[in-house]
């Protein structure tokens, strides 16, 4: 068999998987308030689930791996950040949301100020902001599907539009739900198998794995670079600012807060996500380092400069074919459930909060 059957079993697989909990949740959707918060009835653990496999993105997986690989220890400076988000989003925003918002981001603004014009606003602002984080996955799809299964990067983008429509449609957030808890849970397993493969030619020991870093590619892949100046020092700041800041607040993750029955519960998804999401960013760094020793920084450069098919590659030569198209079905199911999430809030903001 084919490398490129194998990976079309596995994307055919991750495809009938997702439209069959659609048909499902189908049957659910059956009123406004499933269609926008899947009624108010997810569990927090589901939640904090859907959560993570929301914000685990395809910039989280093959990006953050891809720039570690390529940049060393820049680019785990990001994902922190992202991290850090979390607990301003857990101290301050999931229970004051969860009391005051019925579908919406917009729902809560508005109960505050009581201004349609606020309203509009909010609507557009979180259907900028959906467009402009759609425009990476949808990238991040072209690209992975581009590699695996030789198709243009056109067509891979309509097909993922198709079923993203398909499914807020059909399914609407009830759907989006369970498609993104199945992707966290397939996300932590292909990222917790790919880390237990590095680290198995090192000893299971990480610290060896900094030192092969430390003398192939050399030290200043393991430290931040100093900044230099005023200027760069500024930037830096700025740079943690508008990651805690703007990851805090995407609407695609507010609005699943407004999808549990109440605030304590909003309190409990949120600090099960942030572990989740801790866990994974701590072991990115072994995915990164590892591609970069394993597949080597100008292999992962050639297939794409920016570094973003560095942890399929690394499966590839770590597990062969079958867990190199099990990986990139993660990674597609990656941008499937982010993708999901992101129409759902967009759509929900121009039909709720700026159309009617």
């Amino acid at each position: 068999m084919s490398d490129q059957v194998i990976a079309i079993i596995f994307f055919v697989f991750i495809i009938a998987l997702t439209l069959g909990i659609t048909a499902w949740a189908s049957r659910q959707n059956t009123d406004t308030s499933h269609q926008y918060v899947a009624g108010g009835q997810i569990k927090g653990w589901q939640n904090g689930l859907a959560i993570s496999g929301d914000y685990l993105s395809a910039a989280s997986f093959l990006g953050i791996a891809g720039a570690i690989a390529l940049t060393g220890f820049s680019g785990f400076y990001l994902s922190i950040g992202f991290l850090v988000a979390y607990l301003v989003v857990l101290l301050l925003v999931a229970e004051p949301l969860r009391n005051m918002g019925k579908y919406t981001l917009a729902d809560m603004l508005a109960s505050r100020f009581n201004a349609s014009s606020v309203r509009s606003v909010s609507a557009l602002s979180t259907i900028t902001i959906s467009m402009f984080y759609m425009i990476a996955q949808l990238n991040g799809s072209g690209a992975l599907i581009g590699l695996l299964l030789g198709l243009p990067y056109w067509f891979s983008v309509i097909v993922i539009g198709i079923l993203m429509t398909v499914y807020v449609v059909a399914g609407g957030m009830v759907a989006t739900t369970w498609i993104q808890i199945i992707k966290a849970l397939l996300l932590i397993a292909g990222t917790l198998t790919l880390s237990f493969l590095v680290l198995a030619r090192y000893g299971f020991n990480p610290f060896e794995l900094f030192a092969a870093v430390e003398n192939d590619i050399g030290r200043e892949a393991l430290v931040p670079p100093p900044p230099s100046g005023l200027t760069a020092g500024l930037d830096v700041i700025s740079l943690n600012i508008a990651l805690v800041l703007g990851t805090a607040g995407l609407p695609h993750i507010l609005i699943r807060f407004l999808t549990v029955p109440d605030a304590k519960t909003a309190r409990s998804s949120i600090v099960t996500a942030t572990w989740i999401i801790g866990l994974f960013y701590l072991l990115t760094p072994v995915l990164g380092y590892g591609a970069a020793l394993i597949v080597g920084q100008d292999e992962i450069a050639n297939a794409n400069a920016a570094g973003n098919l560095a942890a399929p590659q690394l499966a590839e030569v770590l597990g062969g074919p079958i867990f190199f198209a099990f990986i990139s079905a993660v990674a597609f199911s990656t941008i499937v459930a982010v993708v999901a999430g992101l129409v759902v809030a967009a759509s929900s903001a121009f039909a709720h909060d700026f159309y009617t």
